[in-house]
């Protein structure tokens, strides 16, 4: 499912990137480091940018002709998303996800790379730089906790409950000023949202069972593609607030996961509509 790309080498490429160009960082950027992209709560730091051209330099011998879709990448030259639809075999990489964490000194980051064959998301990688562990999925393999000494463990997401009961994720952020207020006022129905400012994490404890749903609205594939498939080989429903499947083309039309389709078409009804 993979087109012969060696996954468990991606996974150790994204661990020696956190090792060499992530981790020193830490806690240790100077002021020149940390630049605000598009706002104040959208930025890149000296630890992304390096971290990608590492992995970008290496990633001929792993995954050899794959178009290299990073973010960092694309936020140079933005034509280069482009490539992703038609692309018989595309590596996508978000070197620091939850870079506003990172540049905080908070310790929730992560180093998320996925596979992209004919247009369809085949395998995802999702490296926890401080935890040193890996949340990997293969197209149709389950999704799998990863450890440094080789044990792995199976992951499944939880049980479903009623609305009022459920504890999830949900950026709101981009919404329109006058859907957000809707929506939020809506989550008041469940039990508990709030959001990490890193969706590695967030897939991460979803997939673990710790959680009932995910919601996001803007779709970047470096954010999103490695997350909604291990989401889903670990038993989640996703789909795009239309209900049509969420693929990595797609930039918008929202995305939200549950942890059946029941639970996906009543948060759906009750809490994310406007």
């Amino acid at each position: 499912m993979s087109h012969s790309v060696d996954i468990a080498a991606l996974a150790n490429l994204l661990q020696e990137a956190a090792v060499k160009e992530i981790l020193p960082r830490f806690r240790n950027l100077g002021s020149g480091d940390v630049r605000m992209k598009s706002e104040a709560i959208d930025l890149v730091t000296e630890g992304d940018e390096a971290a990608e051209r590492l992995i970008k330099a290496n990633i001929d011998a792993i995954a050899p002709g794959a178009v290299f879709i990073g973010e960092e990448s694309v936020a140079a030259d933005p034509a280069l998303l482009d490539k992703l639809a038609g692309a018989d075999v595309a590596i996508v990489v978000d070197p620091i996800d939850g870079t506003f964490n990172f540049a905080a000194g908070l310790p929730l980051f992560g180093v998320m790379a996925s596979v992209v064959a004919g247009g369809e998301t085949v395998a995802g990688i999702i490296y926890d730089p401080l935890g040193n562990d890996w949340v990997i999925a293969e197209r149709g393999s389950g999704a799998w906790m990863c450890r440094p000494d080789g044990t792995q463990e199976r992951l499944s997401v939880t049980a479903g409950v009623t609305v009022e009961n459920m504890v999830g994720v949900a950026s709101a952020g981009f919404y329109a000023q006058a859907e957000r207020r809707i929506v939020m006022g809506n989550m008041a129905k469940v039990r508990m949202a709030t959001s990490y400012r890193c969706a590695a994490h967030e897939y991460r404890i979803f997939a673990g069972g710790h959680l009932h749903f995910l919601m996001y609205q803007k779709l970047m594939p470096w954010d999103h593609l490695a997350g909604t498939l291990i989401a889903e080989e670990a038993g989640a429903y996703a789909a795009r607030f239309d209900g049509s499947r969420y693929l990595p083309a797609h930039t918008n039309g929202g995305l939200l996961l549950a942890t059946d389709r029941d639970s996906w078409e009543e948060l759906r009804r009750e809490v994310f509509t406007v």
